[in-house]
């Protein structure tokens, strides 16, 4: 697809592509992503805390939408890194929310950070520093 998506558009490719996948995005902006990731008993780990890994999928998925926004859609854009601090313990039972703000697009890689939220809190829960690389034509 040329052209920057939707967020139909995008969360459709996501369905279509990652049909496993519990996130789906909710805002696109200029540079901007915010995803959502659904949180049930299986996201859970001992201590009725969100586990790592859904925030770490939450915050890749929020940077991939906030590049694929900002590019369109270009599915063999890739993580090259993802660095993570998780900052306070997520409340059991709310939603994961990602914020995405791109740092820099260039041609071959996009630079973005983001910041985890439970549902309903403004204090997050993780901070994301991550790389993609994006195919050359």
């Amino acid at each position: 697809m040329t052209g920057k998506p939707s967020v139909e558009q995008l969360n459709d490719f996501f369905r279509r592509e990652f049909p496993q996948a519990k996130v789906f995005v909710e805002e696109l902006g200029k540079g901007s992503a915010r995803v959502r990731h659904s949180v049930g008993v299986t996201e859970l780990r001992p201590g009725g805390t969100v586990s790592g890994p859904v925030m770490m999928a939450t915050a890749d998925v929020a940077l991939y939408a906030a590049i694929l926004g900002s590019i369109g859609i270009v599915p063999l854009a890739v993580t090259t890194n993802l660095n993570i601090n998780f900052l306070r313990k997520p409340v059991a039972g709310r939603d994961i929310l990602g914020v995405c703000t791109l740092l820099k697009v260039g041609k071959t890689l996009a630079i973005g950070e983001v910041s985890l939220f439970s549902e309903g809190s403004d204090e997050p829960v993780a901070h994301a520093t991550g790389t993609y690389a994006i195919p050359r034509d």
